[in-house]
């Protein structure tokens, strides 16, 4: 079955407060900035920050002191939470699946209190497993039948279900082993590539941040906004020293992250024969690449698609791909010129 997603909207905090009563410091300061419709927008900082308030904020889960929060131009304030909290999908760590129910009467928990009729629960029900990846069979299954990749993946699809303009997203790969977390992760960006919902993703690991937003929120104590924007942004100016301390002294080796090796000029492939050679997939990233040259004696690597050799990438090309977009690039320059003496140690 084909799954056709089309609702999303924009979605602006202005001029946020939020002040608990007898504490001294805002939990969320004067929080202003907009997350374009289609985006994923990651808040990300230190604990105590504020980024798991700011986004219970937008569903109503807790209430703002002053300012507004708009969807789709339309303030917060206008529904009631239950209206509101439903028209907007939400994903937490623990996925909470009711125990009792099946895997198809999780996934349309939603859309039955919203009284749709039950042929379009189950017709859409059984679009969303294919759209996780999950077997039809599954849907007839209990949630403790399932592993805990596979809860989460209900549990986005359960988020999913009324089609909802908007997702929040906390902290949802936290409790998932490293493996099966990165696959989460892969498999949830091949999801948004389709169905392009606004998102909003709290996390409290950078990494995970710069892999998953189009744009990301850095907050300090006091639920100051201290830089949004997007992740190579950060990475290469960061705002200040707080930021540059938190996204971490390796910033360098995480902008290699972000850039595919089919999105980089590449060297032509070498005339003589590619036998013995090593080589890469066009797939894989700049730091990918990198990391596989440091194990092969920093020899240039062969690029392919689909089995055909495309190029050629060398660490003077990764160099160049980087310098495009900034002048200076203090990591890979210690590697090129050998160790100074704080990497010798």
């Amino acid at each position: 079955m084909a799954v056709t997603e089309s609702s999303a909207a924009p979605l602006e905090f202005r001029n946020v407060t939020k002040r608990y009563a007898g504490t001294d410091v805002a939990a969320i300061e004067d929080l202003s900035f907009t997350v374009p419709a289609g985006e994923v927008c990651v808040l990300v900082g230190p604990s105590g920050c504020g980024k798991t308030t700011a986004m219970r904020l937008v569903n109503r889960m807790i209430a703002m002191s002053s300012g507004d929060i708009l969807i789709d131009e339309k303030s917060i304030s206008g529904s009631s939470p239950a209206d509101l909290r439903r028209e907007i999908g939400y994903v937490i760590q623990q996925v909470g699946l009711f125990p009792h129910l099946t895997i198809l009467n999780n996934i349309t928990m939603v859309p039955r209190l919203l009284g749709w009729d039950k042929k379009r629960m189950a017709e859409r029900g059984h679009e969303l497993l294919d759209l996780i990846g999950l077997p039809q069979e599954m849907g007839k299954r209990y949630p403790n039948q399932l592993s805990g990749g596979q809860r989460q993946r209900v549990g986005v699809a359960r988020a999913l279900a009324a089609d909802p303009p908007l997702m929040l997203m906390d902290e949802p790969f936290g409790a998932i082993d490293p493996i099966n977390r990165d696959r989460l992760q892969n498999e949830f960006l091949r999801l948004q590539a389709r169905v392009k919902k606004t998102i909003v993703f709290v996390t409290h690991d950078i990494d995970e941040a710069i892999k998953m937003g189009d744009r990301i929120a850095i907050l300090r104590e006091g639920g100051e906004l201290v830089q949004y924007d997007s992740p190579d942004a950060i990475l290469a100016k960061p705002a200040n020293e707080f930021v540059a301390q938190f996204v971490g002294a390796d910033r360098g080796l995480k902008r290699l992250s972000l850039a595919r090796l089919d999105g980089i000029d590449l060297d032509p492939a070498p005339s003589g024969g590619v036998n013995g050679s090593p080589s890469i997939a066009s797939t894989a990233t700049m730091r990918d690449a990198l990391s596989l040259m440091m194990t092969k004696d920093m020899a240039p690597l062969l690029v392919t698609r689909d089995d055909t050799v495309i190029g050629q990438v060398s660490i003077e090309r990764i160099n160049q791909a980087l310098s495009e977009v900034r002048d200076d690039i203090p990591v890979l320059q210690k590697i090129t010129d050998g160790p100074d003496e704080e990497t010798a140690s």
